[in-house]
């Protein structure tokens, strides 16, 4: 057995530097510093493989790890090159495998794809670079390939795996069109299924074998969708500019087809439907969140449970009389206060690969055989977790000073009265598309910040703020321009709340908040004079107009885009809205994080706000580190990180204020 699986097989009490560690006494930082070592597992057609990625050698590399299920022993690793990472891994037959590659910038931004596709057999052997900007170089027809430069991405597959998947690409040399093919991954041949003249769009495959939808966001970021009829692309008006229509899928019946649906940016529904949208039925809706984690069977598949986007994640069954339904329901109860998270069946339904977990739990991966019901455990994610002495994470609403619905998440420290307590804001990165939600590892969130604080003592409060994700696209577009207004407002209606509930102590909150996160803390602390003691900004923004001139966001054309989008180009907006212009309203101690090597919020960033603080007289520290990007990744500067930031609230809102 490998090093790695056998360290996440071990009980947590193994691996805590105090096995008895109980109520509120403080777990080492070791423990909240250790990365998710082993993630994004899929089960192979014939059920006797699993394949999975690893984060090696302290979050530093990563590997396509692949595992007999027979006996777990002799892995093969697929090493990927520095900063690289399998982003997307999918089985296209029993013995062969494709990743969508990715490169990462830090721990607080989730990896970057790429736009490379690369494949192998399950034992190391016949790899090939299938598409990619370095195609004509590093694939085994790459002198046929010298035009291949752009960004391809996995776009769906046939019913029965048989080494083939659809393949949609962006080519650089025609910046204005959208491709779709039907990729043989073992000759590494294709042939053009699809094609549209407009760039970004993604397609749905009919059962046919060709291109019958194409959808996306134009360069009004309007949603456009058109329809393949008789050999023409027809635009279909399936919603107003601000909703969307994503197909998903076909159903058993290969007529209709189930999707996910927003008439006007509003959290989207999930749909079947007849192809040219007549007969629609809604399968599951809720006006305040998005429809999410949907829960399919074995195939043909069939959606036949999900969870909503904010709150507490209660399973709603769509049909509970399906065989899978009930499994599900079977399961739910014997893991009581977890979601049951069906990941995928073998292609004859005979094994379940399902992840149980919560606000508590990071993750254990099982396997069930479907016929006998027998469940045999993988492996944990975290395994130096214990989740009894994690914190609950309990779902709360308010109403923003506009009269806006917002909801968001506090963490309580556990064995504490929950009156008084003082409290921590941490703001979410992003801001935009990003959110907070109940899990302990969720979509777009790690909660381990919140985990470390409140077993301190501690209580945190996460605001889903106006541009965060799960509540529809038009809640999205709400923070568009807002960077430094509407969204720091709901971020401090918040901590008012949390104030009239007397859950915090007025005297004691601090904010406190990583990349976007940081941005805010410097803000919230600018527009909210004398509500926070202290704040700490690590790898924040400070400068926005500097995000025009440096920083891996201006490098691309999209990147261009979204920056004039969501912040503008009106200097004088940029500056009214950039802490280091605003360093002499801050009246609080200031930390402040960065990485050296950091290419989302530059070095420079950090500099800026250390200048202007200087300027300002205002009082400061720092922390530091070469070496490290968005975010840090070495477990030993995490760490320091924690210690610091343990000892900076403790003098200013803990027992030594």
């Amino acid at each position: 057995m490998s090093p790695i699986l056998k360290r996440a097989l071990l009980p947590a009490a193994f691996l805590l530097p105090s096995a008895n560690v109980t109520g509120t006494d403080l777990i080492p930082a070791e423990t909240f510093a250790h990365h998710p070592e082993l993630s994004m597992v899929r089960l192979s057609p014939d059920g006797q493989h699993i394949a999975l990625r690893a984060d090696l050698d302290n979050g530093k590399t990563h590997a396509l790890m692949i595992y007999a299920l027979n006996d777990m022993a002799h892995p093969f690793m697929l090493r990927m090159p520095t900063n690289e990472l399998p982003n997307n891994i999918v089985w296209v037959s029993n013995k062969r495998l494709i990743v969508e590659k990715a490169r990462r910038f830090g721990a607080f931004d989730a990896p970057m794809a790429t736009g490379e596709i690369i494949t192998t057999d399950i034992d190391g052997k016949h790899q090939d670079y299938l598409y990619g900007y370095d195609a004509a170089k590093q694939s085994s027809r790459g002198y046929t390939r010298s035009d291949d430069q752009g960004s391809g991405f996995y776009d769906g597959q046939p019913d029965m795996p048989n080494d083939h998947f659809y393949m949609r690409t962006y080519p650089w040399q025609s910046n204005r069109s959208s491709f779709l093919y039907d990729v043989d991954s073992v000759r590494n041949t294709r042939h053009l299924i699809g094609d549209i003249n407009l760039d970004g769009m993604s397609f749905l495959v009919g059962p046919d074998g060709t291109a019958r939808f194409a959808y996306g966001r134009d360069d009004n970021w309007d949603f456009v969708m058109f329809r393949r009829m008789n050999g023409q692309w027809t635009p279909v008006r399936a919603t107003q500019s601000s909703g969307s229509f994503i197909p998903w899928g076909y159903a058993p019946d290969k007529t209709r087809i189930y999707a996910s649906y927003s008439v006007a940016g509003e959290p989207a529904s999930l749909v079947e439907q007849d192809e040219d949208g007549g007969n629609r039925r809604i399968l599951a809706k809720d006006g305040f969140g998005e429809i999410e984690r949907v829960q399919w069977t074995a195939k043909p598949e069939v959606p036949f449970a999900y969870i909503t986007s904010t709150g507490y994640p209660k399973v709603q069954y769509i049909d509970p009389n399906l065989p899978t339904a009930k499994l599900h329901m079977a399961l739910s109860l014997k893991f009581p206060g977890e979601f049951v998270d069906f990941i995928n069946f073998s292609q004859d339904g005979g094994l379940l690969l399902f992840k149980v977990s919560s606000d508590r739990d990071p993750g254990v991966f099982y396997l069930i055989d479907t016929r006998t019901y027998k469940v045999s455990k993988l492996f944990s994610v975290m395994p130096e977790i214990d989740p009894a002495k994690m914190a609950s994470r309990r779902p709360i609403r308010f109403t923003a000073s506009d009269g806006k619905e917002l909801e968001g998440y506090l963490t309580l420290p556990p064995g504490r009265p929950e009156s008084d307590l003082p409290m921590v804001l941490l703001p979410h990165g992003g801001p935009i598309d990003v959110r907070d939600d109940w899990f302990y590892v969720g979509e777009d969130s790690d909660n381990t910040d919140a985990q470390f604080l409140a077993n301190r003592g501690y209580a945190v409060l996460q605001v889903n703020y106006r541009g965060s994700s799960g509540r529809g696209y038009g809640f999205k577009e709400d923070g568009y321009l807002k960077w430094g207004t509407r969204i720091q407002q709901d971020l401090i209606d918040g901590v008012k709340w949390a104030i009239d509930q007397k859950i915090a102590d007025p005297k004691r909150i601090c904010v406190y908040g990583g990349s976007f996160g940081g941005y805010s803390a410097m803000m919230t602390v600018i527009r909210a004079p004398g509500m926070f003691k202290c704040a700490v900004g690590f790898a924040g923004i400070y400068d926005l107009q500097m995000m025009y001139s440096k920083g891996d966001i201006k490098s691309r054309k999209s990147g261009r885009s979204y920056l004039t989008t969501v912040i503008g180009k009106n200097d004088a907006d940029l500056a009214a809205n950039s802490p280091d212009k605003l360093a002499d309203k801050i009246d609080v101690p200031v930390l402040l994080v960065h990485g050296e090597e950091d290419q989302r919020a530059p070095i420079e960033q950090f500099k800026a706000m250390r200048d202007a603080l200087d300027a300002a007289h205002k009082p400061y520290q720092t922390l530091v580190k070469p070496g490290e990007g968005h975010g840090f990744y070495d477990e030993k500067n995490t760490v320091e990180f924690y210690n610091t930031l343990q000892a900076f609230l403790e003098k200013h809102i803990g027992k030594g204020a």
